[in-house]
């Protein structure tokens, strides 16, 4: 099988999808990755934003409507949701190689 060409993701983009798969805007993302890491993933604002718009741009995140004027609010589409199982398909994959090895 090919590998498809946007893989691997980074950390970061990884950790942003999953944020996302609920509608959140920026700064609710930030915190939401720094939940799931456990604090080990620390995301800069500036970071965050030049993120979502190269998301934006490959469709993987859109906007959805949010009652909060003064903020924009992303989710993940389907293409992303795809990029994310393809991308925990390959984690898993090299989790259960190292396995083999002892690891």
């Amino acid at each position: 099988m090919a590998r498809n060409e946007n893989l691997p993701l980074t950390e970061t983009t990884y950790y942003i999808l999953l944020a996302l798969t609920q509608p959140r805007h920026g700064y609710a993302a930030i915190q939401e990755i720094e939940r799931l890491s456990q604090g080990t993933v620390k995301v800069a604002a500036g970071t965050m934003y030049g993120a979502i718009e190269n998301l934006l741009k490959l469709k993987w995140i859109k906007e959805v409507p949010s009652s909060d004027k003064r903020r924009r609010v992303y989710r993940i589409t389907e293409t992303g949701q795809s990029m994310l199982q393809l991308e925990t398909q390959r984690l898993r994959g090299l989790g259960k190689l190292a396995e083999t090895f002892g690891y």
